[in-house]
């Protein structure tokens, strides 16, 4: 495969990642990498915040993921790596800030006495929660909702007080929308294999549950400058002239058995061999929409929410509350205008500080919109307005960011695994073609790394087929072998 030339358009994490994979493959393919902004790193971004290194986009990744833990590893990152100080985390519920009861899995509890004692949820919750314990098994041939699954073996109330709340923080989504099958496979497989999910958590390995004579391990980790330094170590670790900045890819086209990719503004295009399309499910619809439209219509059917973030700098002497958890949620029942808050000063040990308070709020979720239609004065306003009632934030902050992400975090959606195998079908039928990244199988930094790491592969494995006549080169599909 010498001399074999490979296009990655797209320079965010699954981007990065990507090209970082191929470039360092034992086949050395020529790697160029597209990114339509003057920097790589999509919304992985680190910015200097009255001196604090303070992540606006993601701020933590799952560091159980074996893909993360060897990328750390190669990048040189194992030692710079750092778990949250505190394990506690809040939900405003209610009117009141309550303990988050240990040992759940998004929002499902896998023990009575932490729920009981937490005030989330009545009496009358408990006690039908309970019915998970009594209800027959469920057949679970068709792609639930989240609330379909489990809205009837544990009722409104957990659903609502601690499923609802951790789905809007980590994706932004809701229950009755997102795929239980695409979204929460560990918890939707349980439900197959077990009649009660209950018992069915109880029953996991004793690793995947937090040790009860100790801490747990850390599930989500940061890095000690924030984790804008692994998008740098990413960018430092690809070859020179790899990466190109403030270059947009405008079109594909084929080329015998390889591909033109057209960067506009008079640039050059690329002659290459393979592409890898790690650009959002629209602009990736409007890329592949002349190769094939049954491709670009299911791509386009992805749907997005978008979020925002609010980061203060506020002095410990204006909170009235000891900041003795990593934050809270908040459940969309309460109508509040904030999805989340990190208390990131108490939360990453590299943050801390004896005087002021790092505090990052998230506002949007799928369905919930208001912050785009307020400027950023009345973004923030709302948001001081929520957390003087739960917190007790008096005075002015010595800091403010606003970070707006648009059409940030792709919604899995009811049948989404059905859609991800059409998709691998029209892939199929464009050798040379790949498409990663987090609309596909994982939206979190190591669902995209994971992706990551498996496209590259497939696409050097597909052109090597092709060159021995082995195979026909088909194309790799969203993030294959990452399933």
């Amino acid at each position: 495969m010498k001399g074999t030339r490979i296009a990655v358009i797209g320079g965010g994490i699954s981007g990065l990642a990507t090209a970082r994979y191929l470039a360092g493959a034992p086949e050395r393919p020529q790697v160029t990498l597209l990114e339509a902004d003057g920097a790589p790193g999509g919304k992985v971004r680190t910015v200097d915040l009255g001196g604090f290194e303070v992540d606006t986009g993601p701020d933590a990744v799952l560091f159980r993921a074996e893909a993360v833990r060897e990328l750390l590893f190669e990048l040189g990152l194992d030692a710079e790596v750092q778990a949250p100080a505190l394990r506690t985390a809040y939900l405003w519920s209610r009117g009141r800030l309550r303990v988050m009861p240990r040992g759940s899995v998004f929002g499902v509890p896998d023990r009575l006495l932490p729920l009981m004692t937490s005030g989330l949820v009545s009496g009358a919750g408990i006690a039908r929660a309970g019915a998970d314990l009594v209800l027959p098994r469920r057949p679970q041939g068709q792609d639930l909702s989240i609330s379909q699954l489990l809205r009837p073996r544990f009722g409104r109330q957990i659903c609502e007080r601690l499923v609802e709340p951790l789905l809007c923080g980590v994706h932004a989504g809701r229950a009755d929308v997102l795929s239980a099958r695409s979204t929460v496979p560990e918890v939707e497989a349980i439900a197959r294999d077990s009649r009660s999910i209950y018992l069915g958590l109880r029953r996991r390995a004793p690793a995947a549950r937090p040790a009860e004579d100790g801490p747990p391990p850390p599930v989500l980790v940061t890095l000690r400058h924030g984790l804008g330094q692994l998008v740098q170590a990413l960018r430092d670790d690809l070859p020179e002239g790899c990466l190109r900045t403030g270059t947009r890819a405008v079109a594909l086209t084929r080329a015998g058995s390889g591909w033109v990719v057209s960067c506009g503004e008079g640039r050059p295009d690329l002659d290459v061999d393979a592409v890898v399309l790690a650009t959002p499910a629209a602009a990736t619809a409007d890329l592949v929409e002349p190769l094939s439209a049954d491709l670009a219509r299911l791509l386009s059917g992805i749907r997005y929410a978008g979020v925002a973030t609010v980061t203060l700098v506020h002095p410990l002497s204006g909170i009235a509350r000891d900041l003795d958890a990593t934050g809270f949620l908040v459940p969309p029942a309460d109508g509040r205008f904030v999805v989340g808050c990190t208390w990131s000063t108490a939360k990453w040990p590299y943050l801390h500080n004896d005087r002021l308070a790092v505090v990052r709020c998230a506002v949007g979720r799928d369905g919930d919109q208001r912050w785009a239609d307020l400027d950023d004065d009345a973004l923030v306003a709302e948001v001081r307005s929520e957390l003087e009632v739960a917190m007790g934030l008096t005075g002015p902050s010595e800091r403010v960011l606003v970070t707006r992400w648009p059409g940030a975090m792709p919604q899995y959606a009811v049948g989404h695994a059905a859609r991800l195998e059409e998709i691998d079908v029209e892939v199929a039928g464009l050798p040379g073609l790949a498409l990663t990244g987090a609309a596909y199988r994982g939206s979190g930094l190591a669902g995209c790394i994971t992706q990551a790491r498996a496209t590259a592969r497939a696409v050097l494995d597909g052109l090597s087929a092709a060159e021995d006549g082995d195979g026909d080169g088909d194309g790799a599909a969203a993030g294959d072998g990452a399933r």
